[in-house]
């Protein structure tokens, strides 16, 4: 795979004028400008969270999350996927999933009980550079079930930063942010650090979005409509509802994952025999 730069050779001089560097198109260059605007709206959310601004923090740290999961649907799209860009790629999801949201999260509520909420808001950034290591790792696996891309092993870095902050979303919604509440808060992020490590299967929805049938395209495209402008109307409100059903369907992916793969071990035990 072309990594988008030429490796550095001291010995190609031209008359002393330095090594010969090969030009780098536009094209190759564009996912990883989303990628960098998307570790400038992650730290802009920090800062913003520092300021005690913290709607627009919190804002920002979801469009970090949006831009990085749309730089590499636009590399593959442009053809422009690099090692280049698949390295910062994944830098850029230790800021924008990990650190961002950490912090902002004890600015606004785990300072509250000192250093319990520290370590909390530390061991949820760890985790989720563990995360993201362990995929690394895995997508470089040769021998895996075509079955199995259809699920992550625990949850994913983006699905992490969005459950993390679901007591922000709360305490926009008017409860009191009492101490109480930021003990729960900090028990709760140790959870998501937890699931985000965990081997628990999470379906990843790869599937459904290959193929649509026909009869479903405008339904579905209503569906998508009415949810952007419930979001935009009702952001909280929405974003709550939305954390708290992602919670609920991790159970049935979990299920049917085991399901799947009790099949396929009773399938492979059947033909050894």
């Amino acid at each position: 795979m072309d990594t988008g730069f030429s490796p550095f050779d001291p010995r190609d001089d031209d008359e002393g004028r330095g090594p010969r560097l090969r030009d780098i198109s536009v094209r190759m260059m564009i996912p990883n400008l989303i990628t960098a605007l998307a570790i400038c709206a992650g730290l802009t959310g920090i800062r913003l969270a520092f300021e005690q601004r913290f709607e627009l923090a919190v804002a920002m740290v979801l469009l970090a999350a949006f831009l990085d999961a749309v730089d590499g649907r636009v590399a593959r799209l442009l053809k422009s996927t690099t090692k280049f860009g698949a390295q910062m790629d994944s830098l850029a999801d230790i800021v924008n999933f990990g650190v961002a949201p950490a912090l902002v999260l004890y600015v606004y509520l785990l300072d509250q009980v000192r250093s319990l909420g520290w370590i909390a808001a530390m061991t949820y950034a760890i985790a989720m550079g563990l995360r993201l290591a362990r995929f690394n790792v895995m997508e470089e696996r040769e021998t895996k079930a075509t079955w199995q891309s259809d699920y992550f092993l625990g949850i994913p870095a983006p699905g992490g930063a969005m459950l993390v902050l679901f007591p922000v979303y709360i305490g926009f919604l008017g409860v009191d942010i009492s101490t109480t509440f930021a003990y729960l808060a900090s028990a709760y992020t140790l959870l998501i650090a937890f699931l985000l490590v965990s081997r628990v299967p999470v379906y990843s929805g790869k599937a459904i979005g290959q193929r649509i049938r026909r009869d479903l395209v405008f339904p579905l495209m209503l569906v998508i409509v009415v949810y952007v402008a419930l979001l935009m109307t009702y952001t909280w409100e929405t974003m709550t509802a939305t954390t708290v059903l992602y919670l609920l369907t991790l159970p049935f992916g979990a299920r049917a994952w085991r399901k799947r793969y009790g099949s396929e071990t009773e399938a492979a035990g059947d033909d050894g025999t």
